[in-house]
């Protein structure tokens, strides 16, 4: 690999260096998910954007992705990801080979515009031996952190008790390592992260910035159904998110067949979007319980679906069971079913509460009765869901927005690349400050023609959420 990275990179042309002087170049990695799948990475490339660096994108594709696309300016390598395959070496040959095609597409990039900066967004923690390779050429290396893999092993497979095991969790605590000494500097999602940096890191805490993954609440917000008889349904509980071992999604399902089974509701039903490695074992788990005619497995959901679901549904669940990585991770659905005024149910995680506040009741983890005892209430006190829904819109709006946080981002690239705000020649635009995020236009239409409910007309939104759905 070393020997391509001599080969394939030239010493840039006149044209190329002038792009080089004028405007910084950011190369962002991401290999869990595909871009702009990926929400929290899409709003980092379109805050970098509107700050005036050129941004290039790899990653996988999803199903149906072009090789290379060009959204809104910004560029994105897609490669075909790797077979699925289980076990620690499938996992090992799932890494090389992204790695491989990461840093062969990573040369291509540089020859059409060379790079001041990359940045590596985890899982899993390998990119830094890339940035390396590239340190030689000037080029700087930030650490998007979005995972603890540490913790994460420990959630789904406990103390490591074997050699096999115990080889493992060196691994991946020895990958981290590096990945911390590698790096200029280190973005973390929430100050548990932030903490971890500082701790086993040894990062200095000038050098690590929380950033924290809010969802862009001038663009996820309510809409009025466009066939207002589609309101006419069973009351709605929605998931949205990743459906892995470690996401507790199977709980979703237990609080249905209590609701629905044991408690005999007929007004209730269930929307799941996303995917993951338990998509299938979910769906047939579905199937026994007898819960088909009343959950709705949507798959991969982009944004147009999600507001039309999130919009309509009357409560998010949040079934993340407290585990180490669980606890100290900040949960995007909670502050994407804020956005939509969804109040949510959700165990009781220390992030989770931080994020969620007093918009959410919690449980303890993994009591399945009193997760669903608290929909329940949810679903049966009007006064409670309204006030509920308030409050998590307006604490989403004016405390969590990623307006709020893209100028720390912004700051980590400026730092880095050594870049003077007075240097743009594109103004910061997504860059402002809490009180211009939280004026927003009393009534305005999406991008499809949908009327934005009034969130500035509490009547009017109360009216919203109840009638969502009507039993």
């Amino acid at each position: 690999m070393a020997s391509m990275l001599k080969m394939r990179p030239r010493k840039p042309s006149r044209r190329q260096q002038r792009a080089w002087d004028s405007r910084p170049h950011i190369l962002v990695i991401v290999q869990n998910l595909p871009v702009p799948l990926d929400r929290r990475v899409w709003l980092e490339c379109q805050t970098l954007a509107a700050a005036g660096y050129a941004v290039t994108v790899i990653c996988p594709k999803g199903p149906g992705d072009p090789g290379l696309q060009v959204i809104d300016g910004i560029t994105i390598h897609k490669y075909r990801p790797a077979p699925e395959a289980g076990g620690v070496a499938g996992f090992v040959l799932e890494f090389a080979y992204s790695w491989l095609r990461t840093a062969w597409l990573s040369t291509r990039v540089w020859a059409a515009q060379p790079f001041q900066v990359i940045q590596a967004c985890n899982p899993p923690d390998t990119y830094w031996l890339l940035a390396r390779l590239w340190r030689s050429r000037g080029v700087r290396f930030v650490f998007d952190q979005h995972d603890l893999n540490p913790e994460l092993f420990l959630s789904r497979f406990g103390e490591p008790t074997t050699p096999s095991a115990r080889l493992q969790y060196w691994g991946l605590c020895w990958l981290e390592r590096m990945t911390y000494r590698t790096a200029e500097m280190v973005i973390s999602t929430n100050e548990s992260y932030r903490a971890v940096a500082m701790g086993r890191g040894h990062r200095r805490g000038e050098d690590v910035v929380v950033v924290r993954s809010g969802p862009d609440t001038s663009r996820m917000r309510p809409v009025y159904a466009a066939d207002p008889a589609a309101a006419d349904r069973p009351k709605t509980l929605v998931y949205l998110g990743v459906m892995g071992p470690q996401d507790g999604v199977d709980v979703v399902l237990d609080v249905m067949d209590d609701l629905v089974h044991r408690r005999g509701r007929r007004d209730v039903r269930a929307v799941l979007m996303g995917f993951g490695d338990c998509y299938e074992e979910l769906r047939a788990r579905c199937t026994e319980l007898g819960l088909d005619d009343v959950v709705t497995f949507t798959g991969r959901a982009d944004l147009d679906v999600i507001a039309d679901q999130l919009s309509s549904a009357d409560v998010g669940v949040c079934p993340d069971l407290k585990s180490p990585l669980n606890d100290v991770s900040t949960m995007n659905k909670t502050m994407e079913y804020m956005a939509y005024a969804l109040p949510s149910v959700a165990f009781d995680l220390t992030e989770t509460r931080v994020s969620g506040g007093d918009c959410a009741l919690y449980v303890p983890s993994g009591d399945v009765g009193a997760f669903a005892d608290a929909v329940a209430s949810l679903l049966d006190d009007d006064d409670l869901r309204c006030a509920m829904g308030r409050s998590a819109r307006r604490r989403v709006q004016e405390e969590l927005d990623w307006r709020t946080q893209s100028t720390g981002y912004v700051e980590v690239f400026d730092r880095v690349a050594a870049w003077s705000p007075a240097e743009r020649r594109v103004p910061a635009t997504v860059i402002v400050d809490a009180a211009a995020v939280a004026a927003e236009p009393v009534v305005e239409l999406d991008h499809r023609g949908r009327r934005y409910v009034d969130l500035g007309d509490v009547a009017a939104l109360d009216r919203f959420i109840l009638q969502r759905s009507s039993a």
